[in-house]
This record gives C-alpha cells, structure tokens and sequence, in this order.
C-alpha cells in the first residue's frame, strides 16, 4: 500500500514519455471558471444593471485568431441575472484593461474614450515631429502663442473681478462692531427689563405678606416670650438634694417648729385702729408682742375641720372658743406658747 502523501514517485529504467498516449482535444475548447464583473454594464434585452464585483460562473475559452505580443487573449461567456441573455466580453493585455464584445454595453465610457482620442492625437503629433523638424517649431510657437492667450484671459478675469468687488474690510469690520454692540445693548434691556419686573413681583408679595401679618396679629395678641438664663441649668444642677429630716415623736402630736407656719395664707393681718393694740387677760411677753400685730381668722377657716394636723388644730379650737385673735405670724415657738396657756386656762 503506497503512502497517502507521496512527494516523489518511481519511475522505472524503461520508462519513455514518448510512448505515453496524448488526449487529442480542440484548441478552442471551453472551462467553466468562477470570476468577477471586471466593470460596470448594463443588459441590452432587459436593462439590468450589472455592477462591478459581480460573481458569475463563466465560460472560458481562447480566442485563436487574435494574439497581443505571442500573449493570447480569452473570451468569457456570461448570463444576465434577470432576463438569462448571454453577455461576452474578452481581455485586452494592450491596455491592460477588458473590452466588451456583445449583449451589454458598458457603463462611464465616456472617460476612457476621451482618454483614448488624447492619447491617439498624441502619438500622431509625435509621429509627424519625428520626420519633420519645422513641424517641431510650428508645434513650439503655437504652443507658446496658446500659452500667452491663457495667461491674458487669466489677467482679465481677475481685473474685471477686483473692478466688480470692491471690498472695504474696515467697513465691515465698523459693521461688525456696530451689530456686536447693538446685541449688547439689547440684552442689557432685557435683563432691567426682568430686574424691575422681578422686583415688582416681590414688593406685591411683601405687600400682600405685611396685611396677612396685620390682620393675624389683630386677631391674636402675642404672648410675650419667657426669657431663659443660660446659667440657670447650670443652678439647678449645682443645688445639692435636701436631705429628709427625721421627724421626732413629739412633732407627731404638737406639730413641726417650721419657720413659715402652714396658716399663714389664711392669716390676713388687722390694721391698727388709733394706735391702740387691743390687750388679753392672761398673756404671756411674747403674746403681748405679737398682739401688736392682730390677725383675724377668715370664717371660711372656720367652717372647715379636719384639714390641719393634731397640735394646730387643737390651737385653733381653743382660740375659737376662747373667741380671742391669735398671732399668726410669728413662729412657730409663739404658736407653742399660745398652746400651752390655753391648756393652762382649761
């Protein structure tokens, strides 16, 4: 079994090409290959357009008649994408281009077939020039004559042009200043213009804020405000807790020696009548001291019982039915002292 990729193959000793039959085929016999639209046509039966690029699988063939420089040249049978009609067109190694033979004509030939006649006209007058050296300097003085022509025509159109358009640039640049300035000026308007009517727009809502206010304050009187020391907190804070004093049996049933008697918003104090203090019979000095200073107990005192503690109950209960006014507003001591003469007077 040979191998899959063979490079080289085994010829044998009597090996003889010449003995190795040729296949007799025509000469213009045709390949199918795959190529592309060498330009842009279009089909002369239906009109479509066939544009550059185009893929189509084409007949190939040679052309036996025709030759460029022992080159041969090939001629390819197409078919129109809508209407099938057949388009040939064979390559052209003068000028490296393809020419189209039958069934399309080809698209932008115009250019090229002005190019063609220069170049046609060209290779005439170089023709001419080679036999003939006066033809040379015929050629050389028309051309510089055609040149002098040129350059004249040239000359005049840019003098018509500058007599036509006179520009002033300082002028136009005055205008543009003029136009600049005016702009400014009309967005300075603009701008007063909202700046006054913002500013009516304010001074109506303050107008209409100040009678709300009026009327609001007419129908509610402001509290005044309690002003707060800062430092107050700080008193507060610093004042040490008082301590609950131990109450003693016998402030239980007498009562307690306070500084301030528990009565003495009840007590309203008599005026002196003449600058003669009113006497009692049986006065001790302290009694006699505070009666300079008469106070008189309010019925409404009288009516009410069991109100007040043991001892100044008791107190009261013996001034009332003593029917003599009692000091108030002394101590409690003085209140002591008037308990025990009327435990005495009993």
């Amino acid at each position: 079994m040979s191998e899959r990729k063979v490079l080289n193959k085994y010829y044998p000793p009597d090996f003889d090409p010449a003995k190795i039959p040729k296949l007799k085929l025509p000469k213009d016999r045709q390949y199918v290959v795959r190529l592309m639209a060498p330009f842009n046509m279009r089909c002369k039966t239906c009109g479509e357009y066939i544009y550059k690029g185009k893929k189509f699988n084409a007949r190939k063939e040679t052309v036996q008649s025709e030759q460029y420089l022992g080159l041969p040249i090939f001629r390819f049978y197409i078919k129109c994408t809508r209407c099938l009609a057949e388009i040939t067109f064979k390559t052209d190694p003068e000028n490296t281009d393809y020419t189209m033979e039958h069934g399309a004509t080809r698209n932008f030939q115009a250019e090229k077939l002005i190019e063609e006649e220069e170049k046609r006209v060209l290779k005439e007058r170089e023709e001419e020039e080679l036999n003939n050296p006066m033809k040379v300097l015929e050629n050389r003085t028309k051309d510089s004559k055609l040149e002098m022509e040129v350059l004249e025509n040239l000359q005049e159109l840019k003098e018509l042009n500058q007599r036509q358009a006179n520009v002033d640039f300082e002028a136009i640049l005055k205008q543009h200043k003029d136009y600049e300035e005016e702009l400014k000026h009309r967005e300075e308007e603009e701008d007063d213009r909202e700046m006054r009517a913002m500013m009516e727009q304010a001074q109506q809502r303050r107008l209409i804020e100040d009678s709300d206010s009026d009327e609001e304050t007419s129908q509610q009187t402001p509290k005044p405000a309690v002003r707060i020391n800062p430092t107050d907190i700080l008193r507060q804070r610093s004042e040490p807790p008082l301590k609950k004093q131990k109450t003693e049996s016998w402030e239980k049933s007498v009562g307690k020696l306070s500084a301030t008697s528990r009565l003495a918003g009840l007590v309203v104090v008599k005026r002196k009548q003449n600058g003669k203090p009113s006497t009692g019979n049986s006065r001790t000095e302290e009694t006699q001291k505070s009666n300079r200073e008469v106070s008189q107990v309010p019925e409404s005192y009288k009516s009410a019982k069991g109100q007040s503690s043991v001892g100044t109950g008791s107190a009261i209960s013996s001034f009332s039915n003593a029917q003599r006014p009692v000091a108030l507003k002394g101590s409690s001591l003085s209140l002591l002292g008037a308990y025990s003469d009327s435990e005495e007077s009993n």
